[in-house]
Protein backbone atom coordinates (compact mmCIF):
# COMPACT_ATOMS: atom_id res chain seq x y z
CA UNK A 1 0.00 0.00 0.00
CA UNK A 2 1.03 3.63 -0.68
CA UNK A 3 -0.03 6.76 0.30
CA UNK A 4 -0.83 9.56 -2.48
CA UNK A 5 1.57 12.44 -2.94
CA UNK A 6 -1.98 14.72 -1.10
CA UNK A 7 -1.90 12.45 2.32
CA UNK A 8 0.64 14.16 3.82
CA UNK A 9 -1.79 15.17 7.41
CA UNK A 10 1.80 15.99 9.63
CA UNK A 11 1.58 19.62 9.08
CA UNK A 12 -2.24 20.77 9.88
CA UNK A 13 -3.17 24.56 9.84
CA UNK A 14 -5.23 26.92 10.77
CA UNK A 15 -5.77 30.62 9.34
CA UNK A 16 -6.47 33.27 10.89
CA UNK A 17 -7.65 36.42 8.54
CA UNK A 18 -7.61 39.94 10.27
CA UNK A 19 -10.08 42.14 9.04
CA UNK A 20 -9.87 46.52 9.09
CA UNK A 21 -8.01 47.40 12.40
CA UNK A 22 -7.34 44.56 13.21
CA UNK A 23 -5.14 44.23 9.55
CA UNK A 24 -3.61 47.12 10.43
CA UNK A 25 -2.30 46.35 14.05
CA UNK A 26 -0.94 43.33 12.58
CA UNK A 27 0.80 43.83 9.59
CA UNK A 28 -0.94 41.08 7.09
CA UNK A 29 -4.25 40.34 6.09
CA UNK A 30 -3.63 36.54 7.48
CA UNK A 31 -1.76 34.21 9.36
CA UNK A 32 -1.21 30.56 8.56
CA UNK A 33 -0.70 28.39 11.79
CA UNK A 34 0.83 25.16 12.26
CA UNK A 35 -0.79 22.99 14.84
CA UNK A 36 -0.75 19.09 15.99
CA UNK A 37 -4.63 18.87 16.58
CA UNK A 38 -7.87 21.06 17.92
CA UNK A 39 -6.58 23.61 20.05
CA UNK A 40 -9.03 26.38 22.17
CA UNK A 41 -9.56 29.77 20.61
CA UNK A 42 -8.16 31.03 23.56
CA UNK A 43 -4.87 28.89 22.97
CA UNK A 44 -4.94 30.41 19.33
CA UNK A 45 -5.40 33.78 20.04
CA UNK A 46 -2.31 33.31 22.66
CA UNK A 47 -0.54 32.42 19.06
CA UNK A 48 -1.72 35.20 17.29
CA UNK A 49 -0.82 37.38 19.87
CA UNK A 50 3.05 35.78 20.76
CA UNK A 51 3.38 36.39 16.52
CA UNK A 52 2.24 40.18 17.03
CA UNK A 53 3.28 41.13 20.41
CA UNK A 54 2.38 44.73 19.95
CA UNK A 55 0.15 46.12 22.69
CA UNK A 56 -2.00 47.42 19.61
CA UNK A 57 -2.65 43.83 18.74
CA UNK A 58 -3.35 43.15 21.75
CA UNK A 59 -6.01 45.73 22.59
CA UNK A 60 -7.55 45.03 19.01
CA UNK A 61 -8.18 41.64 19.77
CA UNK A 62 -9.68 42.01 22.80
CA UNK A 63 -12.39 43.92 21.32
CA UNK A 64 -12.66 41.55 18.10
CA UNK A 65 -15.82 39.86 17.36
CA UNK A 66 -14.81 36.13 16.27
CA UNK A 67 -15.85 34.39 13.65
CA UNK A 68 -15.21 30.08 13.54
CA UNK A 69 -15.74 29.47 10.19
CA UNK A 70 -19.18 30.96 9.66
CA UNK A 71 -19.83 30.57 13.36
CA UNK A 72 -19.86 33.43 15.58
CA UNK A 73 -18.71 32.68 18.96
CA UNK A 74 -17.99 36.24 20.22
CA UNK A 75 -20.55 35.00 23.61
CA UNK A 76 -19.02 31.60 24.21
CA UNK A 77 -15.98 31.09 26.52
CA UNK A 78 -13.18 30.99 24.53
CA UNK A 79 -11.18 27.91 26.07
CA UNK A 80 -14.38 26.01 25.19
CA UNK A 81 -14.51 26.92 21.76
CA UNK A 82 -12.71 24.48 19.62
CA UNK A 83 -10.59 24.95 16.54
CA UNK A 84 -9.77 22.10 14.30
CA UNK A 85 -7.37 22.01 11.78
CA UNK A 86 -8.38 23.26 8.12
CA UNK A 87 -10.61 26.16 10.19
CA UNK A 88 -10.74 29.62 9.14
CA UNK A 89 -11.12 31.95 12.25
CA UNK A 90 -11.73 35.69 11.54
CA UNK A 91 -11.36 38.80 14.12
CA UNK A 92 -13.25 41.21 13.41
CA UNK A 93 -13.12 44.65 15.19
CA UNK A 94 -15.82 46.81 15.76
CA UNK A 95 -16.49 49.17 12.41
CA UNK A 96 -17.24 52.85 12.95
CA UNK A 97 -20.72 54.19 10.79
CA UNK A 98 -23.70 52.32 10.33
Amino acid sequence: MSAGAGSDRSRETVLVRYWAGARAAAGTAEDTFDVDGDLSLSALVTRVLERHPDERMARTVAVCSVLVGDRPVRSQDPDAVVITPGTVVELLPPFAGG
